[in-house]
């Protein structure tokens, strides 16, 4: 396909294309934390903000790394097999799913509290093609509205802080010494902050949005929107429920949970604060929507063009967006909103579970990537003992959201078995093809003509598939790495060909390695394996050059890790993936 080149990202944008996700949780995260945590929530949102801090190293480590798109999905397609990865990118498009129709629902939920005539529903389904329109006339125009609604949506918190300050230094802080001597929900301290813990990670789902769209961000942005990211949710959830408990008796908590923010509105600063609250919210929900369409996009294009879905989906327009993912994800989120007929806790379980799961995956994806990995630059590095710590945390929450809403927990299995299922039958294809014959050739007698046309159609599907050629750049390595080469590229791919390519800047044959090939050809009878030898010096340009000659996508090109004196990083090769 030809490339389509766009304006990448700068920080304000990037940010904010991320950042409005992450940060439209400041409306509901405290009143959710509060009603477990009580006088306490504020603690357990400072335990959520070291838990975020700490995966900011772990995030700059992999994307640094490994700067393509995919997130979870990507770290651990380069470091362990196709089908983990699989489940990662499963797990992150249910919790894009869950995110878009959550938070358009809910916006619409604040709008019909200042236009009581409004039908919820519709207006949701509204929301979902406004945005989807917007996709698909390019992130650059996404870019635009992200940023007006990120720069709005702080002000007003900004705002709502400043005004409640301002309530406190007249009315002083008489509730809140009622509101701490208050006795807790649960028997003790440390069962009510952990709770409270485990509701307050609703806080960062949202985090990992920017790993999905890295490729379209400029060079040293993406460690930036993660910092920018930690600073917001760190300063104002903590400091949102502190000022709560400090206005509001904990008893009126409950009855306003879902418009909490907009009641410490109405409270310290009249109904005009309330209100504009409330339009704050719609704003903001709505660019959590805009956020789930752009990460959506670059991720199932990168799972579409690892073949893991159909190539349906590689269709470009003129501006260079994907646009029949982003047409393919509203219809998956209109006809989740009617099957759930708007049920927020059947959403909120899809939604809380995958996002923890994706976490928890970065976290082992980064500890293999030190594994597996280790010569590999990056600019900077988490320690390993830090990465198990965070995700110990991650596995403690997605613990505590089962034990909260068991409920939700058997929800999100209930949407999560099919997505694993249809992804499972792309990667099995070849084998389920096979099957079919098998099957067909039973019946061959009653079914004779039938069963002729329909193997000569799965044969040449399967001829089809198996057509596709990998490439693998070899150093001259010994017999023993290529053949896990083989291994990963038998269990990975459904492939019959392999060219390996020896880029050389010397005119010495290596004898010793194409007799080890003549061994390894043999021994894997059902690849076809071919030996080249190009002069040069191996980098970007043979890879394009590779590539445009041969017609094989980057991404079907592989090479070993290389090690620190290695003159590129690995995304100035293109896609090229590392499984050595």
């Amino acid at each position: 396909m030809k490339e389509i080149l766009h304006k990448k990202l700068n920080q304000l944008q990037a940010t904010a294309i991320c950042g409005n996700d992450i940060s439209s949780s400041c409306l509901y995260v405290s009143a959710l934390t509060i009603l477990y945590a009580g006088q306490y929530a504020w603690i357990s949102l400072l335990i959520v903000a070291v838990v975020l801090f700490l995966f900011r190293r772990i995030y700059g480590e992999v994307v640094g790394a490994i700067p393509l798109n995919g997130g979870a999905y990507n770290v651990l397609l380069n470091t362990s097999t196709k089908r983990l990865a699989s489940i990662a990118a499963t797990l992150t498009v249910l919790s894009y799913m869950a995110t878009a129709v959550i938070s358009a629902s809910e916006g619409m939920h604040y709008l019909h509290g200042i236009f009581e005539g409004l039908n919820v529903t519709i207006a949701t389904v509204i929301v979902l093609v406004l945005f989807t329109g917007l996709a698909i006339l390019g992130i650059g125009e996404s870019a635009f509205v992200a940023v007006i609604i990120f720069i709005t949506h702080l002000a007003t918190l900004s705002l709502l802080v400043l005004a409640s300050l301002w309530f406190i230094m007249n009315h002083g802080l008489e509730t809140f010494h009622l509101n701490w001597e208050m006795p807790i929900a649960y028997s003790n301290i440390k069962t009510a902050l952990f709770l409270g813990f485990s509701a307050a990670m609703l806080g960062i789902s949202g985090f990992e949005s920017s790993a999905n769209f890295v490729e379209e961000q400029k060079q040293g942005i993406f460690p930036k929107t993660l910092r920018n990211m930690w600073a917001i949710v760190s300063f104002f959830n903590p400091v949102i429920a502190i000022l709560l408990i400090s206005v509001i008796p904990l008893a009126e908590v409950g009855e306003n949970k879902e418009s909490l923010l907009a009641y410490l509105g109405q409270t310290t600063g009249g109904s005009w604060l309330a209100w504009l609250i409330s339009i704050d919210a719609v704003l903001v929900l709505c660019g959590a929507v805009l956020t789930s369409f752009v990460g959506v996009s670059g991720l199932l294009n990168r799972m579409t063009l690892d073949r893991i879905l159909p190539n349906y989906f590689l269709k470009q327009n003129k501006r260079g967006s994907h646009y029949r993912i982003v047409i393919s994800f509203l219809v998956l989120c209109i006809s989740v909103l009617f099957v759930t007929k708007g049920h927020l806790e059947s959403l909120a379980g899809v939604y809380t579970f995958s996002f923890l799961a994706v976490m928890a995956l970065f976290g082992i994806g980064n500890l293999l990537l030190k594994y597996k990995r280790s010569k590999l630059p990056r600019p900077e590095r988490a320690h390993g003992l830090i990465v198990v710590i965070a995700v110990s945390f991650i596995i403690a929450a997605f613990l505590g959201n089962m034990k909260l809403n068991i409920n939700s927990f058997y929800t999100f299995i209930q949407y999560m078995i099919p997505a694993l299922l249809f992804v499972g039958v792309m990667l099995n294809r070849v084998f389920l093809i096979k099957v079919l014959i098998a099957g067909l050739e039973y019946f061959y007698e009653p079914l004779r003509r039938m069963v002729i046309v329909s193997n000569r159609y799965l044969q040449n599907l399967s001829t089809k598939i198996n057509a596709q050629e990998f490439v693998f750049f070899t150093k001259g390595d010994d017999i023993a790495i290529l053949n896990k080469v083989l291994q990963y590229v038998e269990n990975n791919e459904t492939t019959k060909k392999l060219k390996i390519v020896h880029v050389k800047n010397d005119s010495l044959d290596n004898e010793d390695l194409k007799r080890d090939l003549e061994v390894l050809d043999r021994a894997y009878d059902d690849i076809d394996i071919e030996f080249l030898e190009i002069q040069g010096v191996f980098g970007p340009e043979i890879i394009d050059e590779l590539s445009q000659k041969w017609k094989i996508p980057k991404n079907f090109m592989f090479i070993g890790s290389p090690g620190n004196k290695f003159s590129y990083r690995v995304s100035d090769l293109g896609g090229v993936r590392l499984i050595m």
